[in-house]
């Protein structure tokens, strides 16, 4: 069973087939996908299997990703999860993105404490990573809010639009974590 999780104002829930045409919009978006690693979706067909990425991830027990949507409507804004999870090390790398329409609303750091209160809480992770492209601002300020400290700088390490770029890893403890 797909766990749903819920704040003030936004429901945090599994991802479907119909929420296509939500990851397309955001995945579609060069504003979104910049500092993403990934490359920007040209069709409706790519965020189809990017859907069908994020259900395999769930099943074979390497990540979860919800769909985020505001209490009230229907549809994705975006979408946060974790990747890299591994059960066993107890230990997970959480990673989000949202529509640009929705940007300084404060939806990403609700979604980001609710997650991270689900990580150390429901999945029993002593260690929650993130890696950030060292020129995505907004990122960095918001996971340093969160609480998580800033381990180094991996170069070269992740590649968008054939270009290198170096980023920021980041970790929160179980032990350092505020609720």
């Amino acid at each position: 069973m797909f766990p749903i999780l819920e704040t003030e104002r936004l429901v945090l829930r599994e991802i479907s087939k119909n929420d296509a045409e939500g990851i397309f919009a955001c995945f579609s978006n060069k504003h979104v996908t910049r500092y993403y690693g990934q490359d920007t979706l040209k069709n409706i067909e790519q965020a189809e299997t990017l859907v069908e990425f994020f259900a395999n991830s769930y099943k074979e027990k390497r990540g979860i990703r919800w769909g985020i949507e505001l209490k009230g409507t229907q549809g994705t804004i975006g979408t946060i999860g974790f990747n890299a999870w591994s059960p066993k090390h107890k230990r997970a790398e959480i990673g989000y993105e949202i529509h640009p329409d929705h940007w300084r609303k404060g939806y990403t750091s609700e979604a980001v404490s609710k997650v991270i209160d689900y990580g150390f809480g429901d999945l029993g992770l002593t260690r929650i990573g993130a890696v950030v492209f060292i020129e995505n601002e907004a990122s960095n300020k918001l996971l340093t809010k969160m609480g998580f400290l800033k381990e180094g700088v991996l170069r070269d390490y992740m590649y968008q639009n054939g270009v290198a770029y170096d980023v920021n890893v980041y970790s929160l403890l179980k032990k350092d974590h505020i609720t």
